[in-house]
């Protein structure tokens, strides 16, 4: 039987709540933000982007892109070139992805430039919303100290410096301490947008994305 029919039948013999009802929109819509700035991969950004949108149409959820600054445009990893609306504002949101690129390279854009704003840094370690890791974004989450002593990963080449700085590394492609979600490397982060999509609205609503974007999310959700 292949996955999704046999996750969906499962569902249904369970009871699970469906999308619309009232456990399931009762915390009012999701306002998610995603990081952007030079350097970003694009992958990175596009697939929680694309998941998030989705959800936007059934699932409450609304997906704002945002710069650590003010409004403009950001030139992503591959040449890609994004007006972005808005700059970051913490209170106008309940999580914040950030994704990952450019790591690799101590000197270009990419999130070493994130890493070196101790300003940034500081707004990031004390904002109260639910900080989302893609790939090496978790490095500027680390860099924040939100990851020390606490369960994460990020992508292969970067799991040995994130354990260095004191993260709990655990070989998954998504992990979820509760309040910090990281994943992988890349195209982790469809699976980490669909696992929030799943914490905030429900499994049927994931499922029902996962089919119209022909995906497939891989592995378990690592969970605190």
């Amino acid at each position: 039987m292949e996955r999704r029919t046999f996750l969906s039948a499962s569902l249904l013999s369970a009871g699970a709540v469906a999308v619309g009802s009232p456990e399931a929109s009762a915390t009012g819509p999701l306002r998610v933000q995603v990081l952007m700035f030079d350097g970003v991969e694009e992958q990175d950004f596009a697939g929680p982007v694309e998941v998030l949108g989705q959800a936007a149409n059934f699932a409450g959820v609304q997906v704002t892109q945002v710069t650590t600054g003010e409004p403009g445009r950001v030139t992503a990893r591959f040449g890609t070139r994004i007006d972005v609306p808005t700059g970051w504002s913490p209170q106008d949101a309940d999580v914040l992805v950030v994704p990952g690129g450019g790591y690799a390279d101590k000197t270009g854009p990419g999130v070493n430039r994130l890493i070196a704003d101790e300003g940034f840094l500081a707004r990031l370690a004390a904002a109260d919303v639910l900080p989302v890791g893609v790939c090496t974004g978790v490095m500027v989450l680390s860099a924040a100290g939100l990851t020390r002593g606490r369960p994460c990963t990020t992508h292969s080449r970067a799991k040995a410096d994130l354990a260095a700085q004191g993260g709990l590394v655990v070989d998954a492609r998504v992990v979820d301490d509760g309040t910090l979600i990281t994943a992988g490397g890349v195209t982790s982060g469809i699976d980490a947008a669909l696992w929030l999509v799943e914490r905030h609205a429900g499994a049927k609503a994931a499922l029902r994305i996962e089919a119209v974007l022909e995906h497939e999310r891989r592995g378990t959700v690592w969970r605190a």
